[in-house]
């Protein structure tokens, strides 16, 4: 288990999703990816695309600035 940081500051919707989509596909079992970025969709949009293919959502905060996500890769 490694972890690995994703800066999507700056970003929106859709993008946050899929540069966090590109960079667990290159991540392995029980990595750990923490996402930061300015877009508050991205709590909601991040979480249901970790539902959908399977990761876990380890913190999902978001303070006046940046939204913070942390998903465990899970295959």
């Amino acid at each position: 288990m490694a972890e690995f940081k994703l800066d999507a500051s700056g970003l929106l919707c859709p993008m946050p999703v899929i540069k966090t989509q590109d960079r667990v596909a290159e991540l392995n079992n029980g990595d750990i990816l923490e996402i930061v970025c300015t877009d508050p969709g991205a709590l909601n949009d991040v979480g249901a695309w970790c539902r959908i293919n399977g990761h876990k959502v380890l913190v999902a905060e978001q303070n006046e600035t940046q939204v913070l996500i942390k998903i465990e890769v899970m295959r």
